[in-house]
């Protein structure tokens, strides 16, 4: 009988797993990423509909959407997409990158998101090593790629995604799955509440909202999981990418001052990194303060 320590101790069969297992979490990821945000201003639009007590007959009839429903089409032709055309990766590349039906070009960026998903979860497994830790780590991996494409495209980071992200870092580390209990608590409230002063501070000199208020919740979310201790490498190493990259749009792509730039990302990037690497980028920053 195979048991998880059998599992872990065997280097091929579990990278072999991992990367079947994380291909299609990436293929669900796509449809997480396209759907999600529909689903959510369809809630908000029925909200307000409500609210203003619009008459049934007046307001906008739209088929419900969810993460299940309606089937996967394509946007061009409405074929309806078979199951050996969504295998992960493969199936684009079976295509050639066209719909089977109406030969419509496929965006790559669906078997991409299913590649980054495979390579972002290998390497978590060879960094922090073979052990139930790092398998609950991949929850958290995961999470940080929906979430930063969600906030490219939109400019959203979705509750549905940073609330329980911060309440199981929460529980996991009850039982010290990455860090202790102490540190995991104290990461969320930091996490929180120091973007959020940061928020208010900024909107009462300037007038303007800097930031979302999802990017607090991200960073609770990533104080719960990796613990207070990381949280100023997060900060930093966020601003500084987010910095450049903003920078960067406005030289070469004439990115106009006022259109805002998502700092999920930036902040997803910097949680993933310090998953990755904490002990090292934390001596580093001991080092540098001198402690």
């Amino acid at each position: 009988m195979l048991t998880l320590e059998t599992f872990l101790s065997t280097p091929w069969f579990l990278y072999l797993i991992v990367i079947l297992v994380s291909l299609c979490i990436g293929s669900f990821l796509n449809v997480v990423i396209l759907r999600l945000p529909k689903m959510m201003h369809q809630e908000w639009r029925c909200q307000c509909e409500e609210f203003l007590e619009v008459p049934e007959k007046q307001r906008e009839q739209e088929p419900p959407i969810s993460l299940t429903k309606p089937a996967s089409t394509c946007p061009s032709c409405g074929h309806g997409i078979r199951a050996w055309e969504n295998i992960p990766v493969a199936g684009w590349l079976i295509l050639r990158g066209k719909c089977a039906s109406c030969k419509a070009p496929i965006s790559p960026r669906y078997p991409i998101i299913e590649a980054v998903t495979a390579i972002f979860s290998v390497a978590t497994i060879a960094v922090i090593g073979p052990n139930e830790s790092a398998l609950w780590a991949l929850l958290l991996v995961w999470s940080l790629v929906a979430l930063t494409i969600i906030d490219f495209d939109t400019q959203l980071l979705p509750d549905s995604i940073t609330l329980p992200l911060m309440w199981l870092g929460l529980v996991l580390n009850y039982f010290g799955v990455l860090t202790d209990f102490n540190s995991a608590f104290w990461g969320a409230v930091a996490g929180y509440l120091s973007l959020w002063s940061v928020y208010w501070l900024f909107k009462l000199v300037t007038g303007k909202e800097g930031m979302g208020h999802g990017d607090f919740k991200l960073l609770a979310a990533l104080g719960a999981w990796l613990g207070w201790q990381l949280l100023p490498a997060v900060i930093l190493l966020s601003s500084v990418v987010g910095a450049v990259v903003g920078i960067s749009l406005m030289v070469f792509k004439q990115h106009g001052r006022e259109v805002p730039i998502p700092f999920g990302p930036y902040l997803a990037t910097a949680g993933l990194l310090c998953l990755w690497f904490g002990t090292e980028i934390q001596a580093f920053w001991y080092g540098f303060l001198g402690v």
